[in-house]
This record gives C-alpha cells, structure tokens and sequence, in this order.
C-alpha cells in the first residue's frame, strides 16, 4: 500500500496517534510538539545535512539531534580521493527539546557550539545556510582546523520525500520524516588554510529532517544520492527497517524536481565487511544498483542509555533506476551512500 497525503493537515490528533499515515511529495504535516503523548525522555528531533563533491570528491556531513536525555552533535570530513573521514563529535547533556529546533523543516534557525565544534544551520525561503568549525580536525597531511559556509538554494518546484508512519506495538510512538535531495551547494571550506569548494552546477546538498516519538530500539537502512544525469537533477531515497511501513515506503526517484514513486527496495551486503560491494534491487525492478564503496564512516556509542553502532558508507553507484512514466535513467560511479545502523535511544 502506498498511501499519498496530497493537502496539509495536523500530524497529530488529540491522542497523540498520526492523524492520517502515509507519504507525500510535500511536507504537508504540522508538527506540535506539545501533542505528542510522551515525556521529553522519548521525543526525538534532528537535522543532517551531507553535501558531496561529484568533481573534488569530497565531502562534508553535520548532524544536530536532541534525543531529550542527551544532544548529539558531529562534523565530519570525507575524503573520497584517499579514502578516509576525520569527525568531530559532541555531546550535551538533558536538552529536554530546548535545543530549538523548528517545528517546520523550511524556516528556523538551530545552532550549538562548544570548544569542540560549532554548527549552524539556519533557514529562509528558498535559501539554506549551513556555518560551521571545529578547530582541532585534521586531514591526512597535517592541516588542523576546519571552518567553513554553505549556502544551499532550493528551488520552489521541488519535491521532496515525505512520510509519517507510527510502530505496530505503541501507534502513539511515530516517525516524521522529510528528506530533500538536488539542492545546489555553493561556497565550501577550509582546513588549515586549504580550500575546498562547491560548484552549484554539480555539486548537491541533501537534507534528512526528522521529528518523532520512537521507541526505543531499532535498526534501519537508508540509502541517497544527488547530482546530474544527463545534465538533469537527479536523486534517490531509499529506507526501510523501522515503524510499520504498510501505509507507505520512504523509496523516492527525483528527477527534475518532480518525485517518483517506488515500492519495496531491498539492501544486499556484506555485515561483516561493509567495504565489499552492496546489490540494491526491487520495485519491480525499477530500481537495480551495484554500489562500490570507498569509505565506511564507522563509530560506535555506547553510553549507557544511548548505545549507537554506525556504519555510512559513501561510494558509487551503477546501474538503472525507472520514472513512473517507464524512463530508464542509467547511472554509472554515481557518488551517494548506503548505511546500517543500529540505535538505541
């Protein structure tokens, strides 16, 4: 079942339970936070931007995510040339939603700071600003410090992926999740005085938004990637593993701007060596993909209450993926990533 939501309503009713599950191609629910029927301990809030380099090759991911008993904060640094991250990781403890995430994933400003690191991301119609530093990172060769600005513009036509789904045990527990593929990146960074920058005509910014109630185990995949094919925008969003899914899938093709919806997309890899070659294949064939990776941005967390097991790994993709309308769009060594993780929170 693919249920698609096509006009705004309230995310949530008065028992705290999704008013309406399903997908659509904008995010047409309204978050409240005070609706939600939980304490502050299982209420969950986070933006993540990766914005990727198809011609420098590389890459730079922030995270900002207030989990109620802690906020987790990281930058990270890919180099896909020489095949290794360097990440920069905080933590804040009790946040309790006073971090201040936007209830809307197209307005707002969030930002945190410490000695470690400092990341920013605020937010206008149509423009997106991503600022950031964390002074003790260092590349291979040496370079410390990383300081850097990305502005992001995001076109009025485009879709996007939307869902709101709850778990089958708890229908009180949901999942609201946006996510953007093809958002031009100009601007860029710095370590240590070396330059890395964006080029807005191929290079793309990818935003996964989410707000929800979970419980407090789970697993998922998910999958993205953006750039250009054939000189058109061209993006994926594949996802699975958590809350009950009957209502709608996470799997989106974005071609031009315009969302294609798909079924059920299987992962195939390797759980003991995720650096050997992953098979993605399903909805009805519309989507079969080799993907060679390059580098797995691994970590493990374990605190107690909150035990993470990460593993991001970016690399490129080749095969086919099929519009509604039949068109085949042939990829080859398109940069993207494909992850596995296991979170407790």
């Amino acid at each position: 079942m693919q249920h698609e939501i096509t006009a705004p309503l309230d995310l949530l009713g008065a028992d705290g339970r999704i008013v309406e599950e399903g997908w659509a191609r904008q995010p047409f629910w309204q978050y409240q936070r005070a609706r939600i029927r939980a304490g502050w301990h299982r209420i969950k809030e986070w933006d993540y931007w990766s914005v990727l380099s198809h011609g420098g090759r590389f890459g730079i991911t922030l995270t900002m995510s207030d989990l109620g008993y802690a906020g987790m904060f990281a930058l990270c640094y890919l180099d896909f040339e020489r095949k290794y991250f360097r990440q920069v990781d905080s933590l804040c403890l009790l946040p309790r939603g006073r971090t201040g995430f936007p209830a809307g994933s197209d307005g707002g400003r969030v930002a945190f700071a410490d000695k470690k690191l400092a990341i920013e991301f605020s937010y206008e119609a149509g423009h997106r600003t991503l600022a950031f530093r964390a002074p003790g990172l260092a590349d291979a060769e040496g370079n410390v410090g990383l300081e850097g600005r990305i502005e992001l513009g995001q076109p009025a036509f485009t879709e996007s992926m939307n869902i709101a789904t709850s778990w089958a045990e708890n229908r009180r527990a949901f999942y609201y999740n946006r996510k953007i593929n093809c958002v031009p990146a100009s601007g860029g960074f710095t370590i240590g005085g070396k330059a890395y920058t964006f080029d807005p005509a191929k290079d793309f910014g990818g935003l996964d938004w989410g707000r929800g109630r979970w419980t407090y185990r789970n697993r998922w995949y998910w999958s993205s990637g953006s750039g250009r094919v054939g000189g058109e925008p061209f993006g994926f969003n594949l996802g699975y593993g958590f809350s009950d899914r009957s209502p709608a899938s996470e799997n989106m093709l974005l071609y031009r701007g315009r969302a294609h919806k798909l079924d059920d997309v299987a992962f195939h890899l390797d759980e003991r060596d995720y650096t050997r070659p992953w098979r993605f294949t399903g909805s009805g064939g519309r989507f079969e993909m080799d993907f060679t990776p390059l580098v797995d941005r691994h970590s493990l967390t374990d605190l107690l209450l909150i035990r993470s097991v990460q593993h991001q790994v970016f690399g490129l993709f080749t095969g086919t993926a099929v519009l509604d309308d039949g068109t085949r769009i042939e990829l080859k060594d398109f940069l993207g990533f494909a992850e596995d993780v296991l979170n407790c929170w």
